[in-house]
């Protein structure tokens, strides 16, 4: 009976679909378990949760494509309160991540202790967007079959870090992306931070590494470094984008989604990389200063950008 009735609730969702997006970002949510030196917190959380919160205030017209287990539907309930327009499918499971960050809160271990059904072509078919923001988080949560359906449609982006991600005895390790070759002339935007661009391409120099997914068919490579800020590719230019940084460091955590949330949103608005680019790391500052997600407006993003970096 639980099923029927979300699944019934999904499709009165997609009433939500019927316009043009701006942005769709598609990926499930996740139960989280944080491990920092100060506390352990259980929360929510995955690409499309982050990404979501952070849209959540902007002017745009976003929407959500996610898939979680009946026990996380009251996850989706309650960012509909929120306003977020979402098409929620229940899978199986939903995924389970466990986050241990040290006293570096650049760096993380993870163990996966559940997987979720992956996304499917079906699932697509009734949402349009000017942008869709892909966010795997294991290498099985999108085939390529998916990638080719919307690139056909659309302009996609994608947080590479899923396809990366192989599971063995419930731990992460780095893993090469099997379909990228042909998969990568597909993607507009794409994001890694300097580990994953590593293991994408076997390159630690962040140029040259940038460079290759460039020469392989990515229009926008977009490299975060964390504190050192980060690095964008276009049409043969580099463009250094300083961090911004808040008094405390307190949870790293959904960064990445937060800076890419900012910088797509800028895009869809028509900026420039560079001012995507900066709007996009003073998102991620704010956002790290804080725990959980990002919770500010865009006049928080400007007045943070306005004070010394």
């Amino acid at each position: 009976m639980l099923k029927d009735k979300y699944s019934s609730l999904s499709l009165a969702f997609c009433n939500y679909f019927i316009n043009m997006l701006d942005i769709c970002c598609v990926g499930h949510i996740t139960l989280d378990k944080i491990i920092t030196p100060k506390a352990t917190k259980y929360m929510a959380g995955g690409t499309s949760f982050y990404f979501s919160k952070a849209l959540r205030q902007m002017e745009v017209n976003f929407g959500l494509v996610t898939a979680v287990g009946q026990s996380e539907m009251p996850v989706v309930d309650a960012l509909r309160t929120e306003g977020i327009k979402i098409q929620a499918s229940v899978s199986a499971h939903s995924v389970y991540f466990e986050n241990s960050y040290g006293l570096n809160s650049d760096h993380r271990t993870q163990r996966v202790l559940q997987q979720a059904d992956p996304f499917t072509v079906e699932q697509l078919q009734p949402v349009e967007a000017k942008i869709f923001h892909l966010g795997p988080l294991l290498a099985n949560d999108m085939e390529l079959e998916v990638i080719k359906y919307l690139a056909d449609k659309s302009t996609l982006s994608l947080d590479v870090q899923g396809y990366l991600r192989t599971v063995q005895n419930l731990k992460v390790l780095p893993v090469d992306w099997h379909d990228k070759i042909e998969a990568l002339p597909y993607i507009h935007y794409l994001k890694a931070n300097e580990y994953e661009l590593e293991v994408l391409t076997g390159c630690t120099d962040i140029n040259q590494g940038a460079q290759i997914l460039a020469d392989q068919g990515v229009k926008e490579v977009i490299i975060t470094l964390g504190g050192q800020g980060s690095i964008i590719l276009s049409n043969g230019q580099f463009y250094q984008i300083p961090a911004y940084k808040p008094p405390t460091i307190t949870d790293a955590t959904g960064c990445g989604d937060t800076y890419m949330a900012g910088y797509l949103y800028q895009r869809v608005k028509g900026a420039s990389i560079e001012q995507a680019g900066n709007f996009a790391a003073a998102m991620a500052g704010l956002k790290i200063g804080a725990s959980g997600p990002f919770t500010g407006t865009e006049g928080d993003v400007m007045a943070f950008m306005n004070q010394p970096r």
